[in-house]
This record gives C-alpha cells, structure tokens and sequence, in this order.
C-alpha cells in the first residue's frame, strides 16, 4: 500500500470530515481512504465534447436540427502572377 501527505487543508475542511469520520464510526484516516475510494469508482465522463453533448441530450430523447441548404462555391479569384 501507498501512503499520501495532504497539506493545506482549510480548518473548515477538516472540521468537516472529523464530523463524517464521527457519524460513519470511522477514523479520520479512513474516512478519508472511503471518501477518495468512492470518487474513483464513479463512471468517467466522457473525454470529448461530441460525447458529453450525446450523454447528457440521450435522456431527453435525443434532437434532430435542421441543417441549412448549402450554397454552391464560389468562383476563386485569380491574382496576377510575378510580383511578391
């Protein structure tokens, strides 16, 4: 097993999690190795946007957009050659 030093908590945080660690019957210690065991285990979000975007519309039913009609390309312009 690996041990972690965690510095610069605020009193407030502490205070916090002495109080958790009370009500779960725990040590402060492990309250914390439950409490950073739990967060690991939840799902990843997806790393891209396209996912993140599919992930949260998918519940709704999805969407469907009308994409606007696209133009024809216009003509390039030529420009005189030899000068630079």
């Amino acid at each position: 097993m690996t041990s972690i030093t965690i510095r610069n908590i605020g009193d407030d945080v502490k205070q916090r999690l002495r109080v958790r660690a009370a009500e779960h019957g725990r040590s402060m210690e492990a309250e914390a190795r439950e409490i950073l065991r739990r967060s690991m285990a939840e799902e990843v979000p997806p790393r891209d946007l396209a996912a993140a975007i599919r992930a949260r519309i998918a519940p709704l039913g999805g969407i469907e957009l009308e994409l606007p009609a696209r133009e024809a390309m216009r003509k390039t312009t030529r420009l005189p050659r030899g000068r630079r």
